[in-house]
């Protein structure tokens, strides 16, 4: 059975690893059920499709269960539900989602002393390959008002050496603020899938075919892409003409350099 995890019920706007994710999988048991297709669990970037990220490695932080960060005692139930996570029954506000829900995480973070946490600190090492420009571009990001690379200044844009030092020291905090939602979405999601797979249900992944052009991969590595001299793409993905769309669609994401 196909379920995105965004579409599993969930107080607080947008499906996540809560209880609710918890009792889906009862349900499948159950019902005989064995296997639990998903779509890609990577941040969501514009359009709010998981087939457009930030990165190829990373976890939405969507999904994180803000009710199990309360019983962390890193948020309380009161400043939850004071937040507008939207009201719509069937669909996600994720205007809302971005503004708010980031905020909760932040507060979260800032309670956490996370740097503290032994297994904190084995996560980041064991990550470091992709977890450190990650973290790194979505905190460039942020001081660039949410820009894509290729409009920041050029220092930064063409990780001149000097231009990474500066902002790993100016944007030290929001880096850390962005490792430490990578460890929490994987610390719940590798207890989720091992209930599922303790209850006899596998998990059907989903990966997009190209990354994104406004993604850590892209800027990290443009020498893997089909970029000019100024890392602007040489030809993008798409489809011809088919049932779906009688003038065939223009994905934007940039073609790997073969």
């Amino acid at each position: 059975l196909l379920l995105p995890i965004t579409s599993i019920p969930s107080k607080y706007g947008i499906g996540c690893f809560s209880k609710e994710a918890y009792q889906w999988i009862d349900q499948l048991k159950e019902a005989g059920q064995s296997y639990w297709q998903i779509l890609p669990l990577a941040p969501t970037s514009y359009g709010d499709s998981p087939y457009q990220s930030f990165s190829s490695f990373a976890g939405n932080p969507y999904f994180i269960d803000l009710e199990q960060l309360i019983e962390e005692g890193v948020l309380t139930a009161e400043e939850c539900d004071a937040v507008d996570f939207g009201d719509h029954p069937n669909y996600i506000d994720y205007g809302k989602i971005y503004e708010n829900r980031y905020a909760l995480l932040r507060l979260a973070y800032e309670r956490s002393n996370i740097s503290e946490n032994p297994d904190y600190q084995k996560f980041i090492w064991e990550n470091a390959s992709w977890l450190d420009d990650y973290a790194l571009f979505m905190a460039v990001k942020k001081r660039f008002n949410g820009d894509s690379w290729d409009k920041w200044a050029e220092d930064i844009r063409k990780r001149w050496g000097f231009a990474l030092d500066y902002y790993r020291r100016e944007c030290y905090f929001d880096i850390e603020f962005y490792k430490y939602l990578q460890f929490k979405f994987r610390e719940q999601w590798d207890k989720l899938k091992a209930y599922a797979n303790a209850n006899g249900i596998e998990i059907v992944g989903d990966i997009p075919i190209y990354v994104a052009f406004d993604s850590a991969d892209a800027w990290t590595k443009p020498e893997l892409f089909q970029f000019d001299e100024n890392f602007v793409p040489l030809a993008v993905a798409g489809c011809p003409p088919d049932a779906f769309s009688a003038t065939g669609q223009l994905w934007g994401n940039p073609l790997y350099r073969w």
